[in-house]
């Protein structure tokens, strides 16, 4: 049986192909260009503060945590200033405040491999070009996919391309825990005008399912569904406000206050799935 509301989809999509068009190239004729924030892309961060031989002694048995962050603008941390105002320049200091980072681990070495404008099929010949490590990544984060939404990539190869990365990554570089970004609500962009927004809102939600997919059907990966409304809410503490604060100046990479928000809700997820490995770890066997 046909989906008449599929065919009205896509029936509504043809009548609107031109404005799409138009609007299309409106937007990449006038947004503003924003470059990658400048800072550091990688760092060693020395956890607790042993003051005593007993301390040192335990400190020199522990383990370095090893992050790494991956992927396209919104990695990259395009809409802020500096690295520091970024994601990873707002999530290294709070995983370093964690008490369950602190108690496995002596140290947190971290790295962003991260670039305007890559696609899944980039991020994935990036990682085969890329050195193995010396040591496994404990933690690797994955920003992608509003590329591939704007490139119009398909969902079979989007699908693809992803179960490619989640292979190269456990494989090449030891990843233990994987987690993949949600796609950013990208029909609430301002950047990009109705109706349009509501095509490549769709496109993105098709994506964001299909990632859903590969993650769940893979072991030590995970989908963070990234909770916007709880950012808007953290922040407007219950008065209305203008969601165009989430956003940078050009209206579609996350702004400075976004990227806090976002840091803050990575870094309990990456708590709990150290939380979760340590709990296995430990448990008595039969």
């Amino acid at each position: 049986m046909i989906n008449s509301y599929k065919m009205a989809s896509v029936a509504r999509d043809v009548l609107l192909a031109p404005v799409y068009l138009y609007q299309g190239r409106k937007i990449k004729r006038d947004t503003v260009r924003l470059p990658e924030p400048n800072g550091e892309r990688h760092g060693h961060i020395q956890l607790g503060k042993p003051t005593d031989t007993i301390a040192n002694t335990e400190n020199k048995t522990k383990q370095t945590l090893n992050l790494m962050i991956v992927g396209d603008s919104a990695a990259a941390g395009v809409g802020s200033q500096t690295q520091h105002e970024a994601l990873v320049g707002n999530l290294m200091p709070i995983l370093a405040q964690q008490s369950v980072i602190n108690t496995q681990f002596a140290n947190l070495a971290w790295s962003l491999q991260a670039t305007t404008g890559h696609t899944s099929f980039d991020i994935l010949r990036r990682l085969y070009v890329l050195p193995a490590p010396n040591h496994p990544i404990d933690v690797m984060v994955l920003s992608v996919g509003v590329n591939d939404t704007t490139s119009n990539v398909s969902v079979g190869k989007w699908q693809q391309q992803i179960e490619d990365i989640v292979a190269i990554a456990q494989r090449k570089f030891g990843v233990r825990q994987l987690i993949f970004l949600s796609l950013p609500p990208m029909a609430q962009m301002p950047a990009i005008p109705a109706p349009l927004n509501n095509f490549v809102g769709a496109k993105a939600s098709m994506l964001d399912a299909t990632l859903q997919q590969v993650c769940a059907s893979n072991e030590g990966v995970t989908y963070m569904a990234t909770d916007f409304p709880r950012m808007i809410e953290e922040h407007s503490k219950g008065m209305p406000i203008d969601i165009k604060v989430m956003f940078a100046s050009d209206g579609f990479h996350p702004s400075s206050l976004m990227y806090g928000y976002w840091a803050q809700q990575l870094a309990e997820l990456i708590v709990k799935l150290l939380n979760s490995s340590a709990a296995k770890l430990s448990r008595p066997a039969f």
